[in-house]
Parts: structure tokens; sequence; C-alpha cells
């Protein structure tokens, strides 16, 4: 989320109305996020693109935001196989509070739309082998104007605790100094942290870090497990294009810090509803991988194709993703013939490559990559198998350090390989 009231055409670059006068504890920064979460990209599902905030359940009873919803999501990921491929976080974004806390000063459920409240819901999310993920804000309100975090810190992560939340999304909207908003995300990562219960905490602290200055990713890294840097997704091609670019104009400053245990998040996968084309869902699934993103998709899982469906579940895609070597890609080459070209470097000394034809116009066009230019000349030194991923699978064979591998790539669509270094030894036959 970013900036202020959030909905179809949100602005999300204010930060307005937080009181000063918090009073925060100190700690020792070395170890604010020893909590030994998100290893690899986190995955999962979560409500805010698809749903936003609709909370009618008369007027739209199947797409409010209440229990119902995230029962019948969680029903689908465990009998529909996403848990099985890596799926395993269903998160509640904005929108699930009541308008106030409670006497005791928490934070609750609206009464009506979860009428069983929130641990209730995470016992039947666990019960189901998924992990329940819960948003909350750093300022005074959330984006949406429910009650905000500020001032509460300790009590509500020793709430979400006591719920069964495994993992808290912390927007910052609605905060008027970026020093606050920082000492905030800070103080919530340490309050967490005191539960004792594992909680990824996803932060949003470079995103609106960013309007002011540039933000220090080495501390943030100390005290999130995966941060957002760029405006929220929409369902449309050209807020996918915007995000790539982002990225790749900042890739010297945001690639290097991402691994094990902390991530650059790109925002939700919009996979399977209604603005992309079929090349375009391939684009962000293929460029997700490569940017070792965590992969939470916004869609309706009860609704969705079964294209779609396999796309995000292509178990060779999440394995690129998933990487324990846990190094970010980057972009190589953008050239004036509309293609780019990206690479993310596997465990093994295997890499993943992605060209993408940034054309909207026209029909495919063939690509030629050179194997000499992959990997500084590693990718397939001194010999390589390469596999096509994406759009389809396909074995295309043994090739040599200076071969050059061609593909056709359709307008807005993307071609994915991985290519694996083949011993010395075996090479010799194709030198």
């Amino acid at each position: 989320a970013v900036g202020g009231k959030r909905g179809g055409g949100r602005s999300r670059v204010r930060l307005l109305g937080l009181v000063a006068g918090l009073l925060l504890e100190l700690a020792c920064p070395a170890g604010a996020l020893e909590n030994g979460l998100a290893r690899t990209p986190p995955m999962g599902w979560l409500h805010w693109e698809r749903f936003l905030c609709q909370t009618d359940c008369t007027q739209e009873p199947h797409q409010c935001i209440s229990e119902k919803l995230f029962m019948q999501m969680a029903d689908r990921m465990d009998s529909e196989g996403w848990r099985d491929v890596g799926y395993q976080y269903l998160c509640i974004d904005d929108c699930w509070m009541a308008p106030t806390r409670d006497e005791q000063g928490r934070l609750q459920p609206d009464p009506k739309r979860f009428p069983s409240g929130i641990a209730k819901l995470a016992d039947y999310v666990h019960s189901k082998g998924l992990k329940l993920g819960i948003y909350a804000d750093v300022g005074n309100k959330t984006c949406e104007g429910f009650p905000g975090s500020y001032g509460y810190y300790d009590l509500d992560a020793k709430t979400f605790a006591s719920w069964g939340v495994d993992l808290l999304k912390f927007d910052a909207c609605n905060c008027n100094t970026i020093d606050l908003m920082k000492e905030g995300y800070k103080t919530m990562s340490r309050a967490l942290n005191k539960t004792g219960r594992g909680i990824v905490y996803a932060c949003e602290w470079p995103l609106y870090e960013k309007l002011l200055q540039k933000p220090n990713y080495t501390e943030i890294k100390e005290y999130c497990n995966y941060w957002r840097n760029f405006a929220d997704v929409y369902d449309a091609w050209s807020s996918i294009m915007n995000i790539l670019e982002w990225t790749a104009l900042h890739q010297d400053n945001i690639t290097s810090i991402a691994g094990p245990g902390g991530w650059n998040d790109p925002d939700m996968l919009v996979i399977g509803n209604f603005g992309l084309s079929w090349d375009q869902q391939v684009t962000q699934m293929a460029l997700w991988a490569i940017m070792a993103a965590p992969l939470f998709m916004s869609n309706d899982l009860r609704h969705i194709s079964p294209a779609s469906k396999a796309l995000l579940q292509n178990k060779e895609v999440i394995a690129i993703n998933q990487d324990p070597l846990g190094k970010q890609g980057y972009q190589i080459t953008k050239d004036s013939s509309g293609f780019e070209l990206w690479e993310r470097p596997l465990s093994g000394g295997a890499y993943a490559i992605a060209i993408m034809n940034r054309q909207e116009i026209g029909g495919p066009q063939t690509y030629r990559v050179s194997l000499a230019f992959a990997g500084n000349g590693l990718a397939c030194n001194p010999a390589c198998s390469i596999q096509q991923i994406l759009p389809t699978s396909r074995n295309l064979g043994l090739h040599n350090w200076v071969s050059f591998v061609k593909v056709l790539v359709n307008p807005t669509g993307t071609v994915l390989l991985k290519t694996v270094v083949i011993e010395e030894k075996r090479s010799l036959g194709i030198l």
C-alpha cells in the first residue's frame, strides 16, 4: 500500500497525521531480525489487488473482506495444489478491522464480517497446512482509515502472536515524518521478535522513505523479511512495465542486498485476473522468478482459468524463484529493437535467462542469445544444457560457450531459459 486513502485510483504519497512523542525502547539493531524466516522468497495469496476494500457483504457477499472469503481461499489452496507447490501464506490486507480498538486497547476484527474472530480463522487456516498473514499500519490509521499501530506496537505484536498470526504486512500511511516511520518499523520488528512466535515481517519502509531520501537497504534488511520499493501493482500491462523499469533503473542499489531472510518485493502477481494477456502473464511470472520476488497472488482462486493456474503452479518456474542460492537477478541488456535480457545466478553454477519482447506491435520476433555473454561468460563454460521453461517447456539441447541460441518471442511476451553447466570431460564431444 502507498499513501493515504486507497481505492481504484489510490494515490499513496501522503505521510500524514502521526503525532510525535512515542518513547521508543532501545535495542541492539545488529540482531533485530534474527527470526530465521523467509530463507527463500515467501509465497502465498493476498487479497488487496483483486478484492480491495469491499466491506459491503450484503451487496457483494462473494467479494467482501470477510472470514468466509479467506476460508474459501484456504479450501482452494488446500484442495487444488497451491499449498503443495509452495503457496503457504493466506494473507489479509487492509479493511479487516473494526473502526475502533476494544476496551483493552487491542485491535479487533469487524464483528459482522469476522464473527468468529481472527484466532479461529487462524486455526482454520492452520488446519489446512497453511499460514495466516495480517495487515496493520505504522501510523495513526491504516490507508483506508482503520486504527493504526502507532503507540500500540508491543500490544499489537502480542495480539497478533496470541491469535496465531504467521506474517505481518506493515504499511506506512498517515505518518508525518520519515524518522517516526523508520523508528516505528524498527520497534514493531523488535516487538514481533519478543513474542517468541515466528512472524514474517513485510515492510513498505523504502517505498515511503525514497520520497524524501535514499533508503539504507542494509538497515532495512536488519529489521524486515521483505520490503516494497514501488507503487501498488495494478491489473494492467503498464503497471507491470513500470515496476520492471524502476527495478532495472535501480538494480545497482537493490539487487545485492536481497538474499535469504530479506527480499525486494515488486508486489503481487495479478495472473488470472482481467488485465493481462496470456503473454503478459507469462512475462510477469518469468520476471518475478528472475527477481527472486515474493510470490503473492491476488486473484480469485474460485474462478481461475486452467492456463493461469498451470502457469502459477509451474514447478520449474517456482524452483527458479525459490533457488537456495538466493541471488536476485538483473537486467543485462535493453536494446533499441524492443528486447530486454535478464539473468539470475542459480545454485550449482546454473543460470536463469529471460528474454522479453517489449514491443506492442507486430508479430513474434527472433532473438539470438550469445552464451559467451551470459553470466559474464560462466553460464555455459565450457558447455551447458539448455531447457526452455516458458512459455512452454522444451529441451534445447547441448551448447558450448561460443554458441548462440535462437528464441521466438511474442510481443509483450517472455521466453525463460535455464542453463546448466556440463563438466568439462563430458563436454568434449561438442566443443
